[in-house]
């Protein structure tokens, strides 16, 4: 049989900003497929081949990578969601939510890395997932403000318990579709299905923003 040989590396960065963005992905990568349990300074640099003293220097340890790491989680919101909404939410505040909700929960469907740090919220008390879970959901407070402007929710509406129950809901929803493919009864595996749990959160949300 002839020889094979391993492939060449992948081409180094050639500036500080790209070797950063790079230990970042490794990064990202590792946590997805090991959790903290199998993540650290070591173990990253193991997978991503750069050597650790220079992911002490680039990020001062294991706080600091994680740090980063929240940093780089919480651009997901803008990333994933403020394209979606841009030029799209209509006049009420009711509007806004129903569509925060909806572009959220495709959002969530489509990372796979994201729903293991929902479910890492609800496994794992570290503080590490702590911090990252903080920085995700303050840079979502902080879109949805923006966004907001003049918006008030109806008189006699709770919208921050309102805001509470249907991201729990979407979350438990999107986690229960991506490991059993359905809830309740809820067949939660083709768009098709999908696009009957949206119409619901819609007509709640409406209905409530209509009731108060």
């Amino acid at each position: 049989m002839p020889e094979t040989s391993d492939p060449p590396p992948a081409p180094r960065p050639r500036n500080r900003e790209e070797t950063r963005t790079a230990i970042l992905a490794a990064a990202q990568a590792l946590l997805a497929e090991e959790g903290f349990s199998g993540f650290g300074v070591n173990a990253l640099a193991r997978r991503s081949g750069f050597d650790k003293q220079l992911i002490y220097r680039y990020f001062g340890g294991l706080d600091g990578l994680v740090d980063a790491l929240g940093e780089a989680l919480a651009g997901w919101v803008a990333t994933r969601l403020a394209p979606v909404l841009a030029g799209n939410v209509g006049p009420g505040y009711g509007d806004l939510v129903e569509a925060v909700m909806l572009a959220y929960l495709d959002a969530l469907r489509a990372d796979s890395l994201m729903q293991k740090l929902v479910a890492w919220e609800l496994s794992d008390p570290s503080p590490q997932v702590r911090r990252l879970s903080d920085q995700r959901a303050r840079a979502m407070g902080e879109l949805v403000a923006r966004l907001r402007g003049d918006r008030q929710p109806v008189a006699g509406l709770d919208a921050p318990a309102l805001n509470a129950i249907l991201i729990a809901a979407i979350q438990h929803l999107v986690l229960a579709g991506a490991t059993s493919g359905r809830f309740s009864g809820l067949p939660l595996a083709s768009d098709a299905d999908w696009d009957r749990a949206k119409a619901m959160l819609s007509r709640i949300v409406r209905a409530l923003n209509a009731t108060y």
